[in-house]
């Protein structure tokens, strides 16, 4: 029995000058901790896009947009590494923001925050924004982009996201915008707390000082979301941090499941956060915990990296590029229908 647990070593780390990304995660596999981790996490998400016909959930959560993971997500996106986004208000709107040509700047965490607020100057740890600038761009949604929403129909986030990535492509905005890659790419975006957001309160400004009837309808996200889990061949989910977003998509599982009266659970799973499972919630809860709820396959492939996202996820892209500098996989495309009805075809691409 003893001989069972002392199969394999530990193989140290060599620096080789040159070396790239993937070998290095790669070579990761191999160490301890959360190093070797990293390396599963790469090669579990390898893993999904291999899978045949897989539909990739992304769970996007915290302040990743002001941190500067912007271009990575539309990296990802581009390429089909992702196919379906569930990302919080925030980082939408921040994607928004820096889409009109704004930025974020280079803080520090060590600042008199009294003299900030004097400045109207807006704090994210060691990133600063201009409160000003962020007025311009809640004005510009409720004035410019709210123009083209219909009054009294009752919209998905992910409608709405749409029509803002369409609006964004008229507008002459930045590529590399999540929204926008998002609209370019056929992938939906939803965004189930939209009203906690900056976003979500211009277009309530855009109700209440311009007459608007524009209604947000929070279930319809839920119809549509469970309905790609229900028809999609197969599911995998990567989480970036925890909160909303993640209980968003693990829930398209069981509602699935609800539904058609089979197993609808995601058959891959990877998350990176510095979330801790002892306090009970969800973000930090682990994928063992959610099969207990039938939210991730017994079998799954599945990894839990506790790491800063900003750390990890530059690193696991890169990694994930050079695996795939061709990649070639059926691209789950999405056709919706009246009555929030869908089907999932599967396209063939190079990527």
């Amino acid at each position: 029995m003893r001989s069972k647990f002392l199969k394999k070593p530990t193989h140290p780390i060599e620096v080789h000058p040159g070396r790239s990304i993937s070998d290095l995660t790669d070579g990761m596999l191999g160490v301890g901790f959360q190093g070797r981790k990293l390396g599963e996490a790469v090669d579990v998400w390898a893993r999904m896009l291999r899978e045949k016909q897989n539909t990739i959930w992304l769970g996007l959560a915290g302040a990743m947009v002001p941190a500067g993971m912007r271009r990575v997500i539309a990296y990802l996106i581009k390429r089909r590494m992702i196919d379906v986004l569930v990302s919080t208000g925030a980082n939408l709107y921040h994607d928004v923001h820096e889409a009109r040509g704004k930025k974020h700047y280079i803080g520090s965490h060590m600042v008199d925050d009294v003299k900030l607020r004097k400045c109207y100057v807006d704090r994210i740890y060691d990133v600063f924004a201009d409160e000003t600038e962020f007025y311009q761009t809640d004005l510009w949604i409720e004035k410019e982009f709210c123009p083209n929403l219909s009054d009294m129909y009752r919209y998905s986030s992910r409608e709405i996201i749409y029509e803002l990535g369409k609006f964004l492509d008229s507008y002459g905005a930045e590529e590399d915008s999540i929204v926008l890659s998002a609209y370019h790419s056929g992938v939906p975006v939803f965004c189930p707390a939209l009203n906690d957001s900056s976003l979500g309160f211009s277009i309530m400004f855009a109700n209440r000082r311009r007459g608007r009837r524009i209604i947000l309808d929070s279930l319809k996200d839920v119809d549509e979301s469970s309905r790609i889990t229900e028809v999609a061949d197969t599911t995998s989910v990567i989480y970036i941090g925890g909160g909303v977003p993640k209980n968003f998509i693990q829930q398209t599982a069981v509602i699935a499941g609800y539904q058609t009266r089979h197993d609808r659970s995601h058959k891959y799973a990877l998350q990176i956060s510095t979330d801790m499972p002892m306090w009970g919630g969800l973000s930090g809860c682990t994928f063992e915990e959610a099969q207990s709820w039938g939210k991730i396959n017994l079998r799954a492939k599945k990894v839990m990296c506790y790491a800063d996202a900003t750390i990890a996820l530059p690193i696991v892209a890169h990694a994930l590029g050079e695996k795939f500098k061709k990649l070639r996989r059926n691209v789950p495309v999405f056709e919706w229908g009246k009555g929030e009805t869908l089907k999932i075809r599967y396209e063939r691409r190079s990527l």
